[in-house]
C-alpha cells in the first residue's frame, strides 16, 4: 500500500500571511537594519514566485493550445475517457497560475490620478453587459453618488477588486437573485459596497475567506479575495464582510482619498 503524505504550506511552500507582514512592518519601523533585510527578503520572495509561475505557465499554455487544436480537428476526442476532465484540469492550472501572479503582485501599485466615480460606473456597466450577454435573470442595480472627485491609486487593480466581488456575488445568488453596487464619499473616505441576497457565508468559515489558498468553491483557487484585500490595504484602505446564510452578503471597501 502506498503511503500518502499531505504536505502543508508551511512545510514546502511558505506563504506570507497578513499577520506575518504586519509583524515585519512593525519590526522595520523600529529597526532600519531590519527594514533593509526584510525588504530584500520580500523582493526575493516575489521575484521567485513570479519566475516559477512564468516558467510553468508558458509550456502549460502551449499544451492547452495544442489540445484545443486537436479537439477542433478531431471532435471525436470529446468522447474519450477523461478528455473533458483533462481539459478542465489544465484550465484550472492556468487559472491558478494567473491568480498566483496577481496575488504575488497585488501589493505593487502603479499610481495614476483618475475619477473613482467613473471607474465604478464603468465596472457596473461592464458587469451589467456580462449578465445581459449570458441571458441572466439576475437583478443588478448600481448607485454611485456624484461628486467623489479625483483619486490617486492603481486603476486597473481596483477594477480587478470590484469585478471579483461582483463575480463572487453572481456565483452566490440563484437565477432570480439580486446584486447591488453602491459608492459614496464621506469626507476623505470613499465607501463602496457590493451586496447580494445569495446563500451567504457560514459563520464558521467567514474568518478564513481572505486567507490565501483557502477556498470553499468548486474549482476555486483561494486567491481572489486574498489578492483583493492586499490591493485595498496597499491603497491604505480596508475590506470587510458581513454575511448570514440564506440572507446574503455585503462586502464593504473603504479607501482614503
Amino acid at each position: 500500500m502506498t503511503d500518502l503524505r499531505i504536505v502543508t504550506e508551511s512545510e514546502e511552500f511558505p506563504v506570507f500571511t497578513n499577520i506575518d507582514i504586519n509583524k515585519m512592518n512593525r519590526l522595520m519601523e523600529e529597526n532600519k537594519a531590519a527594514k533593509q533585510i526584510m525588504s530584500q527578503l520580500l523582493e526575493n520572495h516575489h521575484t521567485t514566485v513570479s519566475m516559477i509561475a512564468h516558467e510553468i505557465r508558458n509550456p502549460l499554455t502551449l499544451v492547452s493550445s495544442s489540445l484545443q487544436i486537436i479537439e477542433k480537428q478531431h471532435p471525436e476526442v470529446k468522447k474519450f475517457n477523461n478528455w473533458e476532465q483533462t481539459m478542465e484540469d489544465i484550465q484550472f492550472m492556468c487559472s491558478l497560475l494567473n491568480d498566483l501572479s496577481s496575488f504575488n503582485n497585488s501589493s505593487t501599485l502603479h499610481h495614476s490620478v483618475f475619477s473613482i466615480e467613473q471607474l465604478i460606473k464603468n465596472v457596473a456597466v461592464s458587469f451589467a453587459i456580462s449578465l445581459d450577454a449570458d441571458g441572466s435573470d439576475i437583478e443588478f442595480t448600481s448607485r454611485v453618488v456624484p461628486g467623489m472627485g479625483d483619486f490617486t491609486g492603481d486603476k486597473i487593480k481596483l477594477e480587478e477588486v470590484l469585478l471579483n466581488l461582483l463575480r463572487n456575488a453572481r456565483e452566490a445568488v440563484d437565477k432570480s437573485g439580486r446584486i447591488s453596487l453602491s459608492a459614496e464619499r464621506q469626507k476623505d473616505t470613499v465607501i463602496i459596497r457590493c451586496q447580494d441576497n445569495g446563500c451567504g457565508i457560514p459563520a464558521d468559515i467567514i474568518d478564513t475567506i481572505f486567507d490565501p489558498f483557502v477556498t470553499y468553491k468548486e474549482n476555486g483557487t483561494g486567491l481572489g479575495l486574498s489578492s483583493s484585500r492586499q490591493i485595498i490595504e496597499a491603497h491604505g484602505g480596508s475590506i470587510n464582510v458581513e454575511s448570514a446564510p440564506e440572507t446574503g452578503t455585503v462586502f464593504t471597501v473603504t479607501l482614503p482619498v
